[in-house]
């Protein structure tokens, strides 16, 4: 009897020591291979360098341990529900949401895979959060790309001390878009500053109201804004024959249309996301009680040829974009 009860322990013992080889370690992932979802709302050059800051990111830390299946919804909302629900079905360890819509996709699709974010201004406003301690509190986080609104409205008596009105121009489907142009309007009431907003539905109403704005303004500002990024060059079109200055929300809106910006640089606002992704998943950190985090340098910046056509005088402290 003694001889059997010891066969048998002996043989349990082994079967969780062979339970415990196959998962890598008992309390590791499987394999230690990672497989994470990349949502991108839209390809323009400041999403694009976020989603690489993020691939970045995690390739350093593990190797050919992580898999990415990237997709890009081409600006469509409806496309990101496609993408991420894909995801969800698919088991992915974690989802990557570039853009406001990509991460209110995901929240919508899923609440137990964690989902990191980037590309969005406002965490608060994307998912209708009124209690706001900088932290979801939910299987979110990730990092802003919001520049100090105060600051960007300072820039107007810097560069253009003689406006009196400016419009305020972005896409009416974009939440943090909306968020960026009331906070933007309070500072520049401060300043003394009228404001007026436009909003375009898409880019196919979006001329028009370009031209209403620049017949009505001394000068624009464009916040962050997907849509604004991904047609900066209709913008430009018809604000710059108008000589209507364009102040941007970040350096790739400004490139197409814009004189100046406080910029941003999303390639590392990616990477710092992606540094995140790290913790939750090899460390097991929670999301809901990580910070959101910010973009840490911040630089103004100027386009010369545009400013030298206007008769702009750009004061020290600017940095040309080359």
């Amino acid at each position: 009897m003694k001889l059997k009860k010891l066969v048998s322990a002996v043989t349990a013992l082994s079967v969780v020591a062979a339970l415990c080889a196959s998962l890598s370690g008992c309390g590791e992932k499987k394999s230690d291979k990672y497989k994470v979802g990349i949502c991108q709302l839209a390809q323009h050059e400041a999403l694009d360098a976020a989603t690489q800051g993020f691939k970045d990111a995690l390739k350093e830390k593990l190797g050919d341990k992580v898999t990415f299946d990237e997709q890009n919804a081409a600006g469509e909302p409806a496309t990101c529900t496609t993408i991420v629900n894909q995801f969800v079905s698919g088991k992915v360890d974690l989802i990557f949401a570039n853009a406001t819509g990509a991460l209110q996709a995901a929240v919508s699709a899923t609440d137990s895979i964690p989902i990191v974010g980037t590309s969005v201004t406002d965490y608060a406003t994307a998912l209708e959060m009124k209690d706001w301690s900088g932290k979801t509190g939910i299987n979110v986080t990730g990092t802003s790309d919001l520049a100090p609104l105060d600051k960007q409205a300072e820039m107007f008596k810097e560069l253009l001390p003689n406006a009196k009105k400016v419009g305020i121009l972005y896409c009416s489907g974009e939440a943090n878009s909306k968020y960026q142009a009331t906070e933007v309007a309070k500072y520049l009431k401060k300043l003394g500053i009228e404001t007026k907003e436009y909003t375009s539905a898409d880019s196919n109403d979006l001329a028009q109201v370009v031209t209403t704005a620049c017949a009505e303004v001394d000068a624009l500002y464009v916040p962050t804004d997907n849509t604004m990024a991904s047609n900066a060059q209709i913008i430009n079109n018809i604000a710059e024959p108008a000589k209507i200055p364009i102040i941007a929300g970040e350096k790739g809106i400004c490139e197409g249309c814009g004189i100046a910006t406080l910029s941003i640089d999303y390639y590392s606002i990616g990477k710092k996301a992606g540094e995140m992704a790290y913790e939750i998943l090899v460390n097991g950190k929670d999301p809901a009680e990580m910070d959101i985090g910010f973009a840490e340098d911040l630089t103004k910046q100027y386009i010369e040829s545009r400013c030298q056509t206007l008769g702009i005088t750009v004061p020290s402290g600017y940095e040309a974009i080359k």
